[in-house]
């Protein structure tokens, strides 16, 4: 089955306004690039001003709250992020989990209130180095993928971001093997959950993706692009992963 690539850059907690000038390049270079979907999750101060810069490119927000309102200080709803021009989301990444203790089920349920809010979502598992270590990355990543999916979930709305923690920043990137393995697991895993749309599901890598390694992540079977990190704040370096996807 022929899946359309889908390369998202994740800003994390960088951009100002002063950065909108590489929303607007990295939009004119998704332009260039029209059978690659590209997106950009910025911070949420630049959703508004970053969706009137994009060009060919989506932009997402990096997470939202579960509920629609309420008595949470400093939180964002799935509903907040849309009317601010986002289209897409990410939940469940694992800065999230590590640094916020979110759990699966907080995972499956703000995917639930992003899709409820007409938000297309990224939801990330992976695992650390640790659990890579002990041998165990395969049913891990598998066991939080099955708890983190929400009921409901279809390819039409979702996709599945496999981030090997022990990766993101370091450089450090698994072999082609290694990601060839914990795709096809997760490919399986989602088609017996979902039958046939859990083949037609995207499933990205997002451990230190860069210009130099994409062209040989993108290559991997089930690899259906990429969920970029700091070489996503530049249209210099993030020009070439697109590349690299068409």
């Amino acid at each position: 089955m022929v899946r359309r690539k889908l390369v998202v850059g994740n800003w994390k907690m960088n951009g100002l306004r002063a950065h909108l000038p590489q929303v607007a390049a990295i939009g004119a270079e998704a332009a260039s690039h029209p059978q690659v979907e590209v997106g950009l999750c910025v911070p949420a101060t630049l959703i508004s001003m970053a969706a009137e810069a994009r060009g060919g490119a989506f932009i997402g927000g990096q997470d939202c709250h579960a509920k629609t309102s309420g008595a949470h200080t400093g939180c964002l709803s799935a509903q907040m992020l849309k009317e601010a021009g986002a289209t897409w989301a990410i939940v469940g990444h694992s800065e999230r989990r590590a640094d916020h203790g979110e759990t699966d089920a907080d995972v499956a349920s703000k995917a639930l209130a992003a899709h409820a809010a007409g938000l297309k979502v990224i939801l990330c598992v992976g695992e650390s180095l640790e659990i890579r270590d002990s041998g165990e990355a395969v049913p891990f990543v598998l066991a939080q993928l099955e708890a983190s999916l929400p009921e409901g979930a279809a390819a039409e709305w979702l996709s599945i971001a496999y981030e090997p923690v022990w990766c993101i920043g370091t450089g450090r990137i698994p072999t082609m093997d290694q990601i060839a393995e914990m795709h096809s697991a997760i490919r399986a895993a989602l088609i017996k959950r979902l039958g046939k749309d859990g083949n037609a599901m995207r499933i990205l890598y997002g451990g230190s993706v860069n210009a130099a390694n994409a062209a040989e992540v993108f290559t991997v079977a089930d690899v259906d692009g990429g969920l970029v990190g700091g070489a996503s704040l530049k249209v210099e370096s993030f020009g070439p992963i697109i590349a690299a996807a068409a």
